[in-house]
């Protein structure tokens, strides 16, 4: 089978490997389908690392994906207790928890100490032909799901559990930092959910027309404006009820603190490249924000594939490049130079 290994910062190759063999208990092996180029990856292939992992031997990206099942293990069920069929399609949530610790046993296994991660070294990803994973990771996809939406609804996932965590309730006022697919997604389900007004900030025309387009009520060029005293004035100086940095987490963050209402949350989604937190302490403290990090996501994927199914959140809006499975190296290239109109790239592995 084919499989693109990160072999070092910018350094994918292609290169022919054994498929897995059968799936053993529990598993079952997919055709990969589909697989999502996240914003996370860029830290792995730009640098060779993220937060205090390091890829120190070749490995397989890829943690957003789907595909069709392949083969069965006994007792294959799905994430819904159900059984798995050869020909499904499935979209897989890339973190297995271990189910047994104390984490996993509150409700909380995104935040699993000894979990394993797809496209997480040294576990491998997605970004190639076949591979096997965990039954009830996967989650069987209705027809009305594109092969392309597939990889989203992971990144779906993720914007759900940012607002689960960050407690917003209807009419209340939101600033989402960034507008790549994590930060849209978020303000999409902000508009849904009903804050008013939601307001989005990032450097890209096109993501913030975009942002525009799924019902934000401004939005900000932070290469042409202040983004903090945009907000002050579109509140009245009273700041933002929640504000959700999903951007790259540097100076953003203390932006975000900022844009915060005295009293306000601050939700952290975006993953620092030099994995450092920069936030002034007297702002926070003063203004007695309550701040939560985000990690992943937990139970979202029910309520995601319910969201794209309905048409109220279009994922494959959000697809804006395609690429074969040969030509990994150039779309990573493409989207770490955020050559114009990106929004998601998409690995087309199968078909």
């Amino acid at each position: 089978m084919r499989v693109a290994r990160l072999h070092g910062p910018k350094d994918i190759r292609l290169a022919e490997e054994p498929p897995p063999p059968h799936p053993a208990r529990g598993e079952v092996r997919l055709r990969v389908g589909a697989v999502g180029l996240c914003g996370s990856d860029l830290h792995l292939y730009d640098t060779g690392r993220i937060g205090y992992t390091d890829a120190s031997s070749p490995f397989v990206l890829g943690h957003e994906f789907m595909g069709v099942v392949d083969a069965l293990g006994d007792e294959a069920l799905d994430g819904l207790h159900a059984p798995l069929q050869v020909g499904q399609r499935v979209a897989v949530d890339p973190a297995v928890p271990c189910w047994r610790c104390e984490l996993c046993e509150r409700g909380h296994p995104n935040l699993c100490p000894h979990h394993k991660f797809y496209g997480l070294y040294p576990e491998d990803g997605a970004l190639r032909e076949t591979m096997l994973v965990s039954a009830r990771n996967c989650f069987p996809m209705p027809d009305g799901i594109s092969d392309a939406s597939g990889p989203l609804l992971e990144t779906l996932g993720v914007a759900i559990h940012a607002l689960d965590l960050a407690k917003l309730r209807i009419g209340q006022s939101v600033a989402v930092l960034g507008a790549g697919p994590v930060g849209l997604l978020i303000a999409r389900l902000a508009v849904l959910a009903g804050a008013d007004p939601v307001i989005v900030s990032d450097k890209f025309d096109w993501r913030l027309n975009k942002a525009r387009d799924w019902g934000a009520a401004h939005t900000v060029n932070v290469d042409e404006r202040n983004p903090v005293a945009a907000v002050a004035e579109l509140t009245g100086g009273r700041g933002v009820d929640v504000a959700i940095e999903a951007a790259w987490a540097d100076h953003s963050v203390q932006q975000a603190a900022e844009m915060a209402r005295y009293g306000g949350r601050l939700a952290l989604v975006g993953i620092p490249p030099d994995d450092k937190l920069r936030l002034q302490h007297s702002v926070a403290r003063r203004k007695g924000l309550t701040i939560m990090m985000s990690r992943r996501m937990k139970h979202s994927y029910p309520r995601a594939i319910a969201l794209a199914a309905s048409g109220k959140v279009a994922l494959d809006e959000l697809v804006s490049h395609r690429f074969p499975l040969a030509q990994t190296a150039a779309a990573y290239a493409s989207n770490a130079a955020y050559a114009p109109g990106i929004n998601k790239v998409i690995l087309q592995v199968g078909g």
